[in-house]
Order: C-alpha cells, then sequence, then structure tokens
C-alpha cells in the first residue's frame, strides 16, 4: 500500500490550513489609530483625544463642533482639541499607520505555492509532468513573524502617539503666544497713546516759548520709539495669529476666530511636582521614546537567537510531484508519485555574518536605549530648571515690579495734585507702568511655555529622538 499520497494530502491540507489562518488576518487602520490615541491618553490623562474623522458623517459632526469651538473665544483646551482634529500633518501620521498595517498584514500572509506544468515528448512516449511547491520555512516561522509583526505594529503605534503630544503641544505653545502677543501689543497701544499726549502737550509749550525746541525734540523722539514698538507689538501678533492657524490646520472662514483675553493664572503652587529626581523616575516610566527603545531592544534580541540559523535554512522548499507517461504504441499509462524536499547545502556561508550582524543590532539597540534614557533625564532636568526659574520670574514680575510701579505712579499722581511734580512725571511713570505690564504678560507666558515643555518631556520625547528607532524598526 503507498503510503506516500496520503501523507502529501495531509501535508497540502495542513498548509492550506496555515494559508487560511494567515489570511485571516486584516487591515484595520482605525483601530491602530484609537491605539495611538489612547497611549497618548496614558502619557498624559488631561489631553483630550478624540480621533480625527474619516467617514463623511462624522466628518461633518467634527465641522459642526469645529464651529462651536470657533463661535466663542479661543481656549487653551479647545485649540488643543481642534489640532488633534483638524490639523492635516497629524491626519498624514495617522494615514501611515494604515499603511503600516497593511505591510504587516501582508507580511503575515504565507507566499502562494507554485504550480510547475510540463509536457516532455519523444518518439515513443509523451509525458505530462506536474509539480507543487511551497516554501516550508514559511510555514515554519509563522508564528515568529506574528509576533515581530504585532511588536511592529505597537512601536508604531508609540511614535504615532509621539505625534499626537507633540500636536498637542505645539498647540498649546501658539495659542500661548498668540494670546500674550495680542496683550502686548494692546499694552503698546496704550503707551503710544500716554506718548501722543505728551508730544501733544510739548509741541503747545513750544509756541508759546514755555519750552525748548530741545525739549519738545525728545518728546517726538519718545512718541516715535513708542510708535516703533507698537508696530513691531503689531507685528508679533499678527505673526503669532498665523502661526496659530498653522497648527491647528485652520484656513478660510474658519480662521476668523476670537481669542481668550488673557493668559491662564499662575498656579499658588507648582502642582504635581516635587522635585527632578521624583521627575525623573517619572519621565523613565512614562516617555514614549523609552517605552518604544525597550520594545526594539526586545526585538532585536529575540531576532539574534535564531539569525544564524535563518541564513542557513532560509530557503527550505517541499514540494509534491505527479507525472503522467504514455506509450504512443499502445497507450499504456504509467503515473509517479512523489515529493521532494529542497535543502540548501551550507558550503560557503554558514551564517557567521548573520550571527555578527544580529549581534552587532542587539548592541546598536541596547546604546540607543541608553542614549535615550540619559538624555531624557538630563531633559526632565532642564525643563524642570526651566519651569521653576520661569514661575519665580513671573511672580516677582505680578507681585513686586507691577505693584511697585503702581504704587509709584499713585504716588506721583498725589505729588501731582500736591503741585510737587509736573506732568511730565506723570507720563514717564505711566509710560514705565505700562512697561512692567508687559513685562509681566511675558513673563507669564514664558511660565506657560516652560510649564509645556515640561510636560511633553515627562511624557513624551523630545523632537528626533524616535528616528533612530524608525529606522531601526524597519
Amino acid at each position: 500500500m503507498n503510503t506516500t499520497a496520503p501523507t502529501l494530502w495531509r501535508l497540502t491540507a495542513a498548509a492550506a490550513a496555515l494559508t487560511v489562518l494567515a489570511g485571516c488576518a486584516s487591515v484595520s487602520p482605525a483601530g491602530l489609530q484609537g491605539r495611538a490615541m489612547e497611549q497618548a491618553a496614558r502619557s498624559a490623562p488631561a489631553l483630550a483625544t478624540q480621533l480625527p474623522p474619516t467617514d463623511p458623517a462624522t466628518r461633518s459632526e467634527a465641522q459642526a463642533q469645529l464651529r462651536t469651538w470657533l463661535a466663542q473665544p479661543l481656549t487653551q483646551d479647545n485649540a488643543v482639541r481642534i489640532a488633534l482634529l483638524h490639523q492635516p500633518a497629524l491626519r498624514v501620521r495617522l494615514a501611515e499607520l494604515g499603511i503600516q498595517d497593511a505591510q504587516r498584514v501582508q507580511a503575515l500572509q504565507l507566499p502562494n505555492p507554485h504550480l510547475t506544468l510540463g509536457r516532455l515528448v519523444n518518439g515513443h512516449e509523451r509525458e505530462i509532468e506536474r509539480s507543487l511547491s511551497f516554501g516550508l520555512l514559511d510555514l515554519i516561522t509563522l508564528p515568529w513573524r506574528t509576533q515581530r509583526q504585532a511588536e511592529a505594529r505597537d512601536h508604531a503605534t508609540l511614535l504615532a502617539a509621539q505625534d499626537v503630544l507633540q500636536v498637542a503641544a505645539d498647540a498649546r505653545r501658539a495659542w500661548l503666544r498668540a494670546v500674550a502677543a495680542e496683550q502686548v501689543a494692546a499694552v503698546h497701544s496704550r503707551m503710544v497713546e500716554a506718548a501722543e499726549a505728551g508730544a501733544e502737550l510739548a509741541q503747545r509749550m513750544a509756541r508759546t516759548g514755555n519750552w525748548s525746541r530741545l525739549q519738545w525734540a525728545r518728546e517726538q523722539a519718545l512718541l516715535s520709539d513708542a510708535r516703533a514698538s507698537q508696530a513691531r507689538a503689531q507685528l508679533a501678533a499678527a505673526t503669532a495669529r498665523e502661526q496659530l492657524h498653522r497648527t491647528l490646520g485652520l484656513w478660510g472662514d474658519n480662521a476668523r476666530f476670537t481669542l481668550a483675553s488673557s493668559l491662564p493664572a499662575l498656579p499658588t503652587v507648582p502642582a504635581d511636582l516635587l522635585n527632578a529626581q521624583a521627575l525623573e523616575t517619572q519621565a523613565l516610566e512614562k516617555r514614549l521614546d523609552l517605552q518604544a527603545a525597550r520594545r526594539q531592544l526586545d526585538t532585536t534580541s529575540t531576532r539574534a537567537g535564531w539569525a544564524g540559523a535563518a541564513a542557513l535554512f532560509g530557503s527550505v522548499g517541499l514540494g509534491y510531484q505527479r507525472n503522467t507517461t504514455t506509450e504512443r504504441d499502445s497507450g499504456h499509462r504509467d503515473t509517479t508519485r512523489g515529493w521532494e524536499l529542497e535543502l540548501p547545502l551550507p558550503l560557503f556561508d554558514w551564517g557567521g555574518a548573520a550571527r555578527t550582524r544580529a549581534q552587532a543590532e542587539v548592541e546598536q539597540a541596547a546604546a540607543q536605549l541608553q542614549d535615550t534614557a540619559v538624555r531624557a533625564r538630563s531633559e526632565v532636568r532642564s525643563a524642570w530648571l526651566t519651569y521653576r526659574t520661569a514661575l519665580d520670574l513671573a511672580r516677582q514680575q505680578q507681585s513686586q515690579v507691577v505693584p511697585l510701579r503702581q504704587f509709584i505712579s499713585d504716588e506721583t499722581t498725589l505729588r501731582y495734585n500736591g503741585m510737587l511734580a509736573s506732568v511730565w512725571d506723570m507720563l514717564a511713570e505711566a509710560r514705565n507702568s505700562t512697561q512692567a505690564v508687559a513685562h509681566a504678560i511675558e513673563a507669564q507666558r514664558d511660565f506657560w511655555l516652560a510649564e509645556t515643555d515640561l510636560q511633553l518631556a515627562l511624557t513624551g520625547t523630545s523632537p528626533g529622538a524616535l528616528q533612530g528607532l524608525a529606522s531601526g524598526a524597519a
């Protein structure tokens, strides 16, 4: 009894079953986008995570929500929500998840078997050859390849989550700069009004002969400087607003909105911040670039274990043949069946180069992880120092400098009412007070920018930190 054919048919059935299982993998870009947003939310719980719309119905709802947000003064939280929902660059990055997911599913698909047909004829007989072959190694390594592709998917998700955090941080920075720039521009407008009043009074006094032309020229110079500062402040406000438009992805009618009137108030105490050492520990646990570096090291170490074997037995093939020979004279038909196993002979390549490369990749991934950890600790310390210094300066401006200038202005007014100070003293103190207010607004802006950078250093990464990891995960 010939048991070869049933055995081959069982092998073929098993291969078909594995093929069906491999074909069950499907592309789910929306699922990967959701995983990326969830990962970003775990790193930054206060982040408003909502997927950019894909279908027309959801997109129309998002547009209606966008118009609702823009109809009222734009707050910092709404700016972040608009950027996450509407920024084209983020949609491009999230769409890349669909491409990477399709590549993952393609890598899990088994290659199609090869069917070979042949017809050989001589003077006495005709031979028909049929063979079916497929790569045996692709079947054997399917579980390992599934695990590898899952790790690559998680790595891509971490990269997309980092982009989500970066977009949110950019939106916060753009909003802070735009609001502060408009406040500073309004302060410079009041400074111009005071300078215009002084210049007008100086001109009248010069006409009556009570002032010299030198004193009049000094007031005119102050007015010119004030107008130049106002022009620069208005330009800075317009530029900051355009930067906010780009960051939020707004154009056309959507770009017409009203900003909030002022920046958020300074915190009374640093919230949830202890010291630099505690922050370093928090960063080492939550930073996305460190998580990606750890996953990359684990993946590379696992792959290095069988790199040499893969180089030796990378083209193992299994085939089944059924050949039919027919004699022309008698019509007698003879059928032969059998199987063949194709194995590479390691005569020249014993896998040494592959093992050396795998070991070097492990060392590279380990060094990348160490470098990322060192950079993370340093960035957190620098961001913490900047945060505390910016907070101290902002508090000093609001609690000491501005009240002191207000006290000097009030005392000057009292002296003017008692005819102990001139109107020029009052105008000079008005200019100094408004300048102090402008410095206080800028210090308040710098603090919130430092706070945004600190939160990004604790949860995300520095710009370009994941580029090496992205190349290593290919």
